[in-house]
């Protein structure tokens, strides 16, 4: 493992070859980060989380307790941001972070990006398959699950105990209410009030 200086590593933490943590992170005890993770600069991962192989958390994320990270997956990358200005796209930038409650399960190769200026938020156990995106901004409640290849797009608001289906795509900037069930294959493309 390769450690940069200032970070704080609880005694406990398993580090396993080829991982790179970067300057300021905390990491709690009972951590275990597999072959090849890479966590950024200041990000904080709390007690008793798993982060499986190849996993990758940009600066700036925080991750509580008891979490698994599966392997590929990409936490805090930028949103998709840009701005068009004659005739071509200029980003906007992506200063927020990711705010990942305890308990929570990130499926492999999922991505979740950075918000643009306030944080991405995942609730307390909230469980997400592979190959899920979730867009710049995204808040997702509280023992929400999401099955695998569905997309989110940007400041899309999910209530708590709500049950998507895999391949699902919902529209940005749209609000759904708890308790909500989307079955597969489904298009979101207003908000739903009620469950």
């Amino acid at each position: 493992a390769q450690l940069d200086r200032n970070v704080q590593i609880h005694p406990e933490v398993r580090m396993d070859a080829f991982v790179k943590v970067e300057a300021g992170a905390q990491i709690a005890a009972r951590v275990w980060l597999e072959a090849g993770v890479f966590v950024g600069a200041d990000v904080q991962i709390g007690a008793g989380t798993h982060v499986y192989p190849g996993a990758k958390i940009y600066s700036g994320c925080r991750i509580g307790e008891r979490c698994v990270v599966h392997a590929g997956a990409v936490i805090g990358a930028d949103g998709f941001g840009f701005a068009e200005e004659n005739g071509k796209y200029l980003k906007i930038p992506q200063i927020g972070g990711v705010l990942i409650g305890n308990d929570v399960e990130i499926g492999a190769n999922t991505c979740i990006d950075r918000g643009v200026l306030t944080d991405t938020i995942l609730a307390d156990g909230v469980k997400i398959d592979n190959l899920v995106q979730i867009g710049h901004n995204v808040q997702i409640g509280a023992h929400t699950v999401i099955a695998g290849q569905t997309g989110i797009a940007g400041s899309t608001r999910i209530g708590s105990h709500c049950r998507i289906g895999g391949q699902v795509g919902i529209t940005g900037h749209v609000e759904i209410a708890d308790n909500c069930v989307i079955a597969g294959q489904s298009a979101i493309t207003h908000s739903l009030r009620s469950p």
